[in-house]
């Protein structure tokens, strides 16, 4: 008996072995392909279909775990431990610094494989903990009504473009062979609002501004071989946007190629039957989304697949290629290789919420803030006998976050940054004031008074994710997370009348939001704004930096503010017409670019390599910058062309940005290069195209509009470049 067990236990090891194997998928030396096939091989049509689903189950007969692909990383790993918590993406698009925010994505990706890696150790396989992030955000923020505009780059495709491809890469990281994670281009495509018709919602955008301004931030991070791209909810020109033949089948697939997975948006599946009604039901839906490239299903459709194709409306076939292109990611992750096999297997714990990845989210937080005015009064002496901090954001941590946060157990208020900057000789004294939104329940007003009595009101005021964010999200918002009404809550302007009137001291307003608003009553009122976006963990000692003169300011605006919403289309028409720096007429209250600082600038001497080119010779423009003021600071220089005014042609451009620093006095050549590339038109179907005549070439510190010089920025230089 006892050489029987002995016999049968060898047996049972000569199976498992031989079984293993046999197992190519789990063998890291083997190609990926031949990988990725074996395991397919071995899967039920059951199998397969919960594979393509976020949240994949395990399969204990294969010895592999569950895993969720849904995964957040906005600004820092979100949703799921302690980890850094950055600046929103809008005050990341505002620094105008993609190397910044390479850095930046790349400290994110180390925090994430380190909360990966713990969470392996003790078997945990919980969503929000894997390695397949939802981010960025790269939609065009054309209107800002939009409550989710805060996640984006702005409103331009080139700065857009740039910081995300910069993004992406610091979050893949550059082994050839191993993801460090996966970065995704969402949302795909012309998806920006409104929020409460997101579900049922037909945008509707001609091929000029589809190609010139909706898609080629997704073609840039195609090109910069990002991993996957999310499919929105909306339809766009009639066309489920997960089920579009023009933006998935000949946009994304044909003439970009690319390789990665499709992803849809969740619950956007379930839209194609019950808010689109596209098709009658759940499985001509999933069939609909597998057959135009959707790998992967952010929500619980797609087990139908089985019933599609016993219907024949798809074939197992068809849903193969489709698990095929969605586990290479996985592959590529190493989720099926041996713990070691991967270069980031070994990160540790030790960089989460890191001193060094503090730092760095205090100096995105830094170079993100914008001065808007300044009548003198900044920088402040921080050893003036009383300060007085007063307004519903002074203490909020709420400011600090925007949406798709992650949590911080040291976020360092407005008001504890301002606190930590002052001597210990001057006195500091806070009262909330007033509420966010809504007038105040006690009619008692003991701040103003107090405000009158101090040397520098600091009042904190502007909105919160309370107020503006994704539908479900923002919960003091009538209008689904969108802010249709574009002025601040009128409490707040009737609070700052108050602590104007009869107060000779000065008064300097810090604004929070994610997007435009309304500032010209704050404007008007204060001594000086700041706009310091939500500026993530370490905004309140930044914020105090910028104040007591340790650094100057130097934040660009990535969108602009109009002066209402009067001067806009309609909210629902996303014709490019009259919106955004690039084809609007009116007069903004702050353009595109803008930000001032605490010294000044001068551009002179601008030279372009040739002043007459063909339409395939490359050339430069170099410009020398000054620092004609009394503070070092740094500049963000600007490029700007404009074609030839034929048709509607947008009215600048922006084609280059270089941020530089320099000490008073000193002065340095910038150079870009221009190529044919950058001087491309794009026709009214859609095609590219170079034109003939004058192109006039700007190099500045704004959008080089009579409002840039109005508020104060230098007048750039300008050259004319003429095209044959």
């Amino acid at each position: 008996m006892y050489k029987l067990k002995l016999l049968l236990a060898a047996g049972i090891c000569l199976f498992l072995n031989a079984a293993n194997a046999q197992s190519i998928f789990l063998d890291p030396s083997k190609p990926i392909d031949d990988r990725v096939k074996d395991l397919v091989s071995k899967l039920t049509l059951d199998e397969k279909v919960h594979q393509m689903m976020n949240a994949a189950p395990a399969i204990p007969r294969l010895n592999i775990p569950a895993y969720d692909w849904w995964n957040e990383a906005l600004h820092g790993v979100a949703r799921s431990g302690v980890a850094t918590v950055f600046p929103q993406a809008i005050g990341l698009a505002a620094t105008f610094d993609d190397q910044l925010a390479g850095q930046e994505s790349s400290a994110i990706s180390d925090e994430a494989r380190a909360m990966y890696n713990a969470a392996e150790a003790d078997n945990y396989h919980l969503r929000f903990g894997g390695l397949t992030f939802w981010t960025p955000n790269i939609n065009i923020f054309r209107d800002p009504r939009w409550g989710r505009g805060q996640e984006t780059y702005g409103e331009d495709p080139f700065l857009t473009s740039k910081m995300g491809v910069a993004f992406i890469t610091g979050l893949q990281g550059t082994d050839p062979d191993h993801l460090k994670v996966a970065a995704c281009a969402k949302h795909f495509a012309v998806h920006s609002g409104p929020e409460r018709l997101r579900h049922t919602f037909n945008a509707q955008a001609s091929p000029k501004d589809l190609y010139e301004t909706y898609l080629p931030a997704f073609k840039a991070l195609v090109n910069a071989n990002v991993e996957a791209v999310m499919c929105a909810y909306n339809r766009t020109n009639n066309e489920v946007c997960c089920g579009s033949n023009l933006l998935l089948d000949t946009v994304l697939h044909d003439q970009w190629h690319f390789k990665g997975h499709v992803v849809s948006d969740c619950g956007a599946i379930a839209d194609f039957y019950m808010g689109h009604h596209v098709v009658p039901g759940q499985a001509e839906a999933v069939a609909l989304a597998v057959k135009h490239g959707v790998d992967l299903n952010c929500g619980d459709e797609y087990p139908a697949l089985v019933d599609a194709v016993k219907r024949g409306l798809i074939t197992e076939k068809e849903i193969d290629a489709a698990l095929t292109t969605l586990l290479k990611t996985r592959f590529k992750l190493g989720l099926f290789d041996p713990k070691g096999s991967s270069p980031y297997d070994n990160i540790q714990t030790s960089v989460i919420n890191s001193d060094a990845h503090r730092q760095l989210a205090k100096q995105v937080a830094l170079e993100s803030i914008v001065l808007t005015k300044n009548n003198g009064v900044l920088p402040l002496r921080n050893d003036l006998p009383k300060y007085y901090v007063t307004g519903p954001n002074a203490s909020s941590v709420d400011v600090l976050l925007g949406n798709y946060y992650g949590v911080n157990p040291q976020m360092t208020t407005v008001l504890e940054g301002l606190a930590s900057g002052i001597s210990p000789a001057s006195q500091m004294q806070y009262k909330a004031g007033i509420l966010l939104d809504r007038p105040n329940a006690n009619p008692i007003d003991w701040t103003t008074d107090d405000a009158k009595a101090s040397d520098v009101t600091f009042l904190v005021m502007g909105i919160s994710g309370m107020l503006e964010g994704e539908e479900g999200e923002a919960i003091a918002s009538p209008n689904f997370g969108d802010r249709l009404d574009y002025n601040l809550p009128q409490n707040q302007i009737d609070f700052l009348k108050k602590l104007r009137a009869g107060n000779k001291h000065k008064i300097v307003a810090i604004v929070t939001g994610g997007s435009p608003m309304n500032l010209a009553e704050v404007q008007d009122l204060a001594d000086a704004v700041l706009l310091v976006w939500y500026p993530g963990e370490e905004g309140g000692h930044a914020i105090a930096d910028i104040v007591f003169g340790k650094t100057s300011p130097s934040g660009r605006i990535p969108v602009t503010f109009p002066k209402s919403l009067d001067q806009l289309p309609p909210y629902e028409d996303y014709s490019m017409k009259g919106r955004t720096y690039r084809y609007m007429t009116a007069e903004p209250l702050y353009p595109f670019g803008f930000g001032l600082s605490y010294t000044t600038f001068s551009f002179t001497d601008m030279k372009l390599s040739a002043q007459k080119t063909n339409k395939k010779t490359p050339l430069k423009a170099e410009v020398t910058v000054t620092n004609t003021g009394k503070m070092a600071s740094d500049e963000v220089v600007q490029l700007y062309i404009t074609v030839p005014q034929t048709g509607n042609n947008p009215l600048y451009s922006l084609k280059g940005f270089k941020r530089i620093k320099l000490q008073p006095g000193d002065a340095q050549k910038v150079e870009f290069d221009i190529t044919p590339e950058l001087l491309q038109s794009i026709k009214d179907n859609g095609q590219s195209t170079e034109l003939s005549g004058d192109y006039h070439i700007y190099i500045a510190d704004s959008v080089p509009t009579q409002r840039s010089a109005d508020l104060g920025m230098s007048k750039g230089a300008e050259a004319v470049l003429t095209v044959k």
